[in-house]
């Protein structure tokens, strides 16, 4: 069965081999997905319309929260079952599987109903104005209210599936969503087709990621019998013996993200008291920004079952290999990126918009953040390593270090001390801290380890 020769890959493949096999399609399906969200900005940049570009910018972080939803159940049903799989304990996979498939799907749609009554406050708390309210709820309406079960469903299922081995077919799906995107998005957005600005990128994400997940339903029951994920739900009647563990690794992933919302929607919160361009311009340099970002979390993605796997079937070496090779891969991308960024600020600010102002504005602001690059880059494979071996102590005291402790309060002291400008170096500030303790937890980890083969 093809699933098991994907799990003596996991075991016994050469290191670099294993890894290549396994986070190139997870890079390529974050790429992918980088990509079809930057096109929204830049066909609704293409509008030269500050107010559009500006909208899309406050309804990112009701967006970015479906991702958290998603790996509640995502990364902690894929670290479970890649676990369970390493311990050769297939059933609990299955079981694992269908909890984790329709636990997302409950959350998604009470989480898409819940921003339907709290739209309109959520959005000002996100910065909307007067100027750009109507527009950004026009956007959030289609990506969360009716495209939100979709999202969240397209990004969990390509986790689970790549969780048994098969990155490939997770990466297809994502792509396939990902490229109807990009055709659908001029179509609905540009005035010489529908024309419906950002509202229009909206739709075009709602139904690519409709798209994306009728194919992973297709693929699981065409593949009944040969994969270890079920959409059986009889195996919900175990769901009670497997819930805590994968809500346990799976809470830091989501607390992470929504934390993220928080620290986003304040950081454009902060912004919005300065002129409209500022904050279409840090919108913009948001979407840069997710270049390595998004390169980082598909190394982790990719890394986060052959790490589970390993561990659970007790091979340590083997799995400290695979972190240190995927870790050096994240980190020499983001400081290829680094390099870039600094010296390319203006065009690639400019890209997105003509507005000139807007074009300064965000040069200054990818000069300063991108500094973040390196820290951040080793950050997501030490916290999805701690994930992996079903640290959740570790995991979420890096997931908060990065997000919600350190970056709100800094954010009042850096406007505070460097008006506007200040609020860029937050973010800097809080990956260094928070990779320091997460070497720290992992030396700590290391030494038990090691304390336990010797007893």
């Amino acid at each position: 069965m093809r699933q098991e020769r994907n799990l003596e890959i996991f075991a016994n493949a050469p290191v670099r081999k294993t890894v290549v096999l396994q986070i190139l399609p997870a890079v390529a399906s974050q790429m992918i997905t980088l990509i079809y969200n930057l096109a929204d900005t830049y066909f609704v940049g293409l509008l030269n319309a500050p107010r559009e570009t500006a909208a899309v910018t406050v309804a990112t972080p009701a967006f970015v929260m479906l991702t958290a939803i998603s790996n509640l159940f995502g990364i902690g049903g894929a670290s479970a079952i890649a676990r369970a799989l390493g311990r050769r304990d297939e059933e609990a996979a299955r079981r694992i599987s269908t909890l984790s498939i329709y636990g997302g799907l409950l959350s998604a749609c009470l989480f898409s109903a819940a921003f339907f009554f709290l739209a309109q406050p959520v959005l000002y708390l996100c910065g909307a104005t007067e100027d750009t309210y109507a527009i950004a709820y026009g956007y959030a309406k289609w990506v969360v209210m009716i495209g939100g079960p979709f999202t969240i469903l397209n990004t969990l299922l390509a986790n689970l599936i790549r969780s048994e081995g098969s990155a490939g077919a997770a990466a297809a799906g994502v792509a396939l969503g990902g490229v109807l995107n990009i055709f659908l998005d001029p179509l609905f957005v540009l005035p010489q087709f529908l024309g419906y600005g950002a509202a229009g990128a909206g739709m075009a994400t709602a139904i690519s990621n409709a798209v994306a997940v009728l194919y992973f339903v297709v693929y699981l029951l065409k593949r009944r019998g040969e994969t270890y994920l079920c959409l059986a739900l009889g195996n919900l009647r175990y769901a009670g013996r497997y819930l805590q563990q994968v809500l346990l690794i799976g809470l830091p992933s989501a607390l992470q993200y929504a934390l993220t919302v928080v620290s986003t929607a304040a950081q454009a919160k902060f912004v919005s008291r300065y002129p409209t361009e500022a904050v279409a311009a840090l919108g913009i340099v948001k979407k840069l920004d997710q270049l390595p970002l998004y390169f980082s979390i598909g190394v982790s993605n990719g890394l986060l079952p052959l790490l589970a796997y390993n561990h659970a079937a007790g091979n340590q070496e083997r799995r400290e290999r695979i972190f240190r090779l995927g870790s050096g891969i994240s980190l020499t991308f983001s400081l290829l990126c680094l390099v870039c960024y600094e010296l390319f600020a203006e065009f690639l600010a400019g890209i997105f918009i003509e507005d000139p102002t807007t074009v300064a504005y965000g040069a200054v602001f990818l000069r300063c953040m991108v500094t973040a690059m390196p820290m951040m880059s080793l950050c997501y494979p030490m916290i999805i390593q701690f994930q992996a071996m079903g640290q959740a102590k570790e995991s979420l005291l890096c997931s908060l270090l990065r997000k919600g402790v350190l970056d709100i309060p800094l954010l009042f002291f850096m406007d505070r001390l460097l008006p506007l400008y200040g609020c860029m170096w937050v973010q800097p500030i809080v990956d260094t801290v928070s990779l320091v303790a997460a070497l720290l937890f992992y030396r700590s980890l290391r030494r038990k380890l090691a304390a336990n083969r010797l007893a």
